[in-house]
C-alpha cells in the first residue's frame, strides 16, 4: 500500500506522455521520401515497375509512412489492378480510418471495377467526414457519374462462326 501513491504517479506520467506523443505527426524517414518522390517521378514517365520498386523499397526502409500505400494504389489501377489498389487504399484506411484520399480512391478503383454500390457507400462516408464542397468528395461523385470503364473484349466473349466454308 505504501507504494500506490508512487505507482499512480508514475502510470500518470506515462500515460500523459504517450498521449502527448500520439498527437505529434508522424516524421517519415528523409531517405523513404526521398525513394517515393523517385517513384512518382517514374510513374508520371510511365515506367510503372520502376516507380511500384521505389515505393516498395520506401516501405521497406520505413514501415510505418502510410502514405506509400496511396502511391502503390495509384500506380496498380494505373496497371488496370483494381482489385490490388482497393487492397492497398484499404490498408492505408486501417493505418488512418479517416484519410479522405484513401476512401476517395478506394471508390474511384470500385467504380472502375463495377462496384458502383460500394463506392456509393464510400461517397456517403466521405459526405460526412468532409462535407459535400470537399475535393475528394466532389472527385468521387464525378467517377460514380461517369460510371465503369468500357470492359476490353476477350477472345472467351466472341463465339468463333462453327461453320467450315470451301475455298
Amino acid at each position: 500500500m505504501r507504494y500506490a501513491p508512487a505507482a499512480i504517479a508514475i502510470s500518470l506520467l506515462a500515460a500523459v506522455t504517450s498521449s502527448a506523443s500520439l498527437g505529434a505527426g508522424y516524421d517519415a524517414d528523409p531517405r523513404a521520401v526521398a525513394l517515393v518522390e523517385e517513384g512518382r517521378i517514374q510513374m508520371e514517365a510511365g515506367d510503372t515497375q520502376g516507380a511500384i520498386d521505389s515505393f516498395e523499397a520506401a516501405l521497406v526502409v520505413d514501415p510505418g509512412y502510410s502514405d506509400i500505400y496511396l502511391d502503390l494504389a495509384e500506380v496498380a489501377r494505373i496497371e488496370g489492378l483494381q482489385g490490388k489498389a482497393i487492397h492497398f487504399y484499404r490498408e492505408a484506411q486501417a493505418r488512418d480510418p479517416e484519410n479522405l484520399a484513401a476512401i476517395s480512391g478506394e471508390g474511384e478503383a470500385l467504380v472502375e471495377k463495377g462496384a458502383l454500390a460500394n463506392a456509393q457507400r464510400n461517397l456517403e462516408r466521405l459526405e460526412d467526414l468532409c462535407g459535400s464542397d470537399c475535393m475528394e468528395t466532389l472527385a468521387l461523385a464525378a467517377a460514380i457519374d461517369r460510371g465503369p470503364s468500357s470492359r476490353v473484349l476477350t477472345a472467351e466473349a466472341v463465339a468463333p462462326d462453327s461453320a467450315v466454308t470451301q475455298n
